[in-house]
């Protein structure tokens, strides 16, 4: 494994932050840790980076030990690169200064040749003479990515790196970040609180609350199979409607669907309901359009069932319904996720009706 860690603990003082952490990225992957501000995330992305002390457990970086109780390999000695959450450049350095900056190493033609092929990879061909403060705040974090990749690194860790950026000059940053990565094999991880960026991003997603890893998996796994209803609710949009095992039949307000053969105990359930899991179907139970959202290519609706219960549902923008309108619709979903009805979700999240 390129990056190991394995059960670790730290914090500050009595405080403990981290809550026995453990997760792999083999080489090429991007792996990411989500969550809400305080649950730990950027304090475990600096324990890897050298910068905290470990309290148990132990952190491998090409299968060497780099940090453990009693033992902390320095940062630049680990291999690692890192990309901070406010880029950090030297406002006195020239883009090809700030590049160059990890690469004392080499000699000159090494360094020009180096600089120039990450300058190109990067797009930031013909600019190597400009100064931070003369760059857009996206050209500031091709800089960085730069700068982190030129010692070319076994893990290139990344703080919220789209945090600065407006949603529109993320999501493309992103695709052409990921591009480059997953094209150089770049073994990376990243923090962020945004589940979007996460999904986009990683190859496998780390979900933490209160310093403990809640999931470790893909992005279509935590999505549509979360390990409880927090990860479902912090995942993405949902709702829950009261189900009942009836022999082998799970019976809801949408109907009867097989019992699937992970369902939790008990015959009381709550089945969640992702928007997309829901289809118009005009031969289906009826429901009220209560709201609607419209998003463009989508609509996003909040149904009422003849139960009282109230779903979100998702249809594509031809698929157009007034509020109070009456429809049928079918559940259509690959695998039903199922919770004991009386867990708690422990978090706000769009899963309620307000979401719409």
């Amino acid at each position: 494994m390129t990056l190991s860690v394995r059960d670790i603990h730290l914090g500050y003082g009595e405080v403990e932050v981290i809550k026995g952490l453990s997760f792999e990225l083999r080489q090429g992957e991007i792996g990411c840790l989500l969550g809400a501000s305080g649950c730990g995330k950027t304090t475990a992305l600096r324990a890897i980076a050298g910068f905290e002390s470990l309290r148990q457990g132990e952190i491998l970086v090409d299968d060497q030990q780099v940090s453990a109780p009693g033992r902390m390999v320095a940062p630049e000695k680990r291999s690692v690169g890192m990309v901070f959450q406010d880029h950090a450049l030297f406002p006195h350095l020239n883009v090809f200064a700030n590049v160059a900056f990890g690469l004392r190493r080499l000699d000159d033609d090494q360094r020009r040749e180096r600089v120039r092929h990450l300058l190109e990879l990067t797009g930031l061909t013909g600019l190597d003479a400009r100064f931070p403060h003369e760059l857009s705040g996206g050209q500031q974090q091709r800089v960085a990515l730069a700068r982190a990749l030129a010692p070319e690194p076994t893990v290139l860790l990344m703080d919220e790196p789209f945090s600065n950026l407006d949603t529109r000059l993320r999501r493309r940053m992103g695709e052409e970040i990921r591009g480059m990565l997953k094209g150089r094999r770049t073994t990376t991880l990243l923090v962020t609180h945004d589940q979007q960026e996460a999904f986009a991003l990683a190859d496998r997603v780390g979900l933490l609350k209160d310093g403990r890893m809640l999931q470790w998996d893909s992005p279509y796994q935590l999505y549509h199979r979360p390990a409880s209803r927090y990860v479902a609710a912090f995942t993405g949009r949902g709702s829950y409607l009261h189900a009942q095992v009836q022999g082998e039949s799970l019976v809801h307000a949408l109907g009867e669907s097989p019992l699937p053969d992970d369902r939790p105990r008990g015959d009381n359930l709550a089945l969640l309901i992702r928007p997309d899991d829901i289809r118009p179907n005009p031969s289906g139970p009826r429901v009220t359009v209560v709201a609607r959202q419209f998003q463009g290519a989508d609509i996003l609706y909040r149904l009422r069932l003849e139960s009282g219960e109230e779903i979100t549902a998702l249809f594509p923008s031809h698929d157009d319904f007034a509020v109070n309108a009456s429809i049928g619709v079918e559940l259509d979903a690959q695998h039903l996720v199922l919770f004991p009805a009386d867990q708690p979700s422990g978090v706000i999240s769009p899963l309620s009706s307000e979401a719409v």
